[in-house]
């Protein structure tokens, strides 16, 4: 159900959309702000269908629809006639003509059944300057009954004089031990999963989800902690076989690939040494388990630590570090990785 309750954390806008909803001083037009799976529509939705409902209740903390309205039932099936959302067939781009006939020149027509005619435009910072010059034309001069929700990714994107005429909302990231307790409650995660899910997350609710229930995941945690572990009896050209086993592209998609390697794939590597050997460092200084990511690799994690110094595993992230810059500077990855892996194999 797409309540108000629903929504983790966030406390600061839903506060925002709270107070327009009691005292009914709602803005013409709305920034949601935050990176990809952080929520964005789906708080985008639960306040759309709040501001249409014919009934709104207060439940626990909050002003929330009553899902029982014949214009809650429309919102929750996606089938509202007076809530739009802009669509564009171009994937990279949306253009002029997608704000002129879905939202220009459809704004004249008042509202078919509801009190507000609401637009909910997706991936706001596709819009290019034409399309968004076009919006422009609306925001200045709106009409009383429309809402327009702009969500984006890059609020950098916009033009001065969009991000002016709208209330920004930007997305926080959300707590860990709440990622974790929703994870475990409402998903059934166990708790060392959902630990690794939430750290991994980064505050964003969406990506913890997506690696909850990603068996792909899972799979090159192992492998990638299985080839640290077999580092030290490994030749180079047997370490890079590895890793590119670990790292290929399934799908073949030279968008989202470099050389081969999937750039999903290589991010969420890099972050398993970098929480790998952060596992380590702590281990080394609690003597526990207590504070550890991965609480399934304990046994590996301590026989680390039990010949390997501090000062290695310092230098160790530092290289992982180096190594990061000089990818996302377009050095060359084979010979980034390479470089770092045989420095991690020089230290354990």
């Amino acid at each position: 159900m797409a309540d108000f309750a629903d929504i983790i954390d966030q406390q600061q806008m839903k506060e925002h959309m709270q107070h327009a909803l009691i005292t009914d001083k709602v803005s013409h037009a709305y920034i949601i702000s935050g990176e990809s799976g952080s929520g964005k529509e789906f708080i985008a939705k639960t306040f759309a269908k709040a501001l249409q409902c014919e009934n709104r209740q207060d439940r626990g903390d909050y002003r929330e629809s009553c899902n029982e309205c014949p214009s809650c039932i429309k919102a929750l099936s996606d089938n509202h006639p007076d809530i739009i959302t802009i669509t564009h067939e171009k994937p990279n781009s949306i253009g002029v003509d997608d704000i002129r006939q879905q939202l220009r020149d459809d704004v004249v027509i008042k509202p078919y059944e509801s009190r507000y005619k609401i637009y909910i435009i997706p991936e706001g910072e596709k819009m290019t300057p034409q399309a968004q010059n076009a919006l422009l034309k609306t925001l200045e001069e709106p009409p009383s009954y429309i809402v327009i929700i702009i969500l984006t990714s890059n609020i950098n994107a916009f033009l001065p004089t969009i991000i002016s005429r709208c209330i920004v909302l930007p997305m926080k990231p959300v707590r860990d031990d709440s990622i974790i307790n929703y994870l475990m409650q409402e998903c059934h995660v166990v708790d060392y999963k959902a630990m690794l899910c939430a750290s991994f997350a980064r505050g964003n609710v969406g990506k913890a989800l997506e690696l909850a229930s990603n068996e792909r995941f899972e799979t090159l945690k192992n492998e990638t902690i299985e080839l640290v572990a077999k580092l030290k009896n490994l030749e180079i050209h047997e370490i890079m076989d590895r890793v590119h086993g670990i790292l290929e592209n399934p799908d073949g998609d030279e968008k989202s690939s470099k050389k081969g390697i999937d750039l999903g794939q290589y991010a969420d590597f890099m972050d398993i040494l970098l929480f790998l050997f952060r596992d380590m460092l702590v281990y080394k200084a609690m003597g526990d388990d207590t504070h550890l990511i991965f609480t399934d690799k304990v046994s590996y994690i301590s026989s680390v630590t039990t010949n390997c110094t501090y000062e290695g595993i310092s230098s160790i992230i530092k290289d992982m570090e180096i190594a990061k810059n000089r990818i996302d500077s377009n050095v060359n990855i084979d010979l980034a990785l390479e470089l770092m892996l045989m420095g991690i194999k020089e230290y354990l």
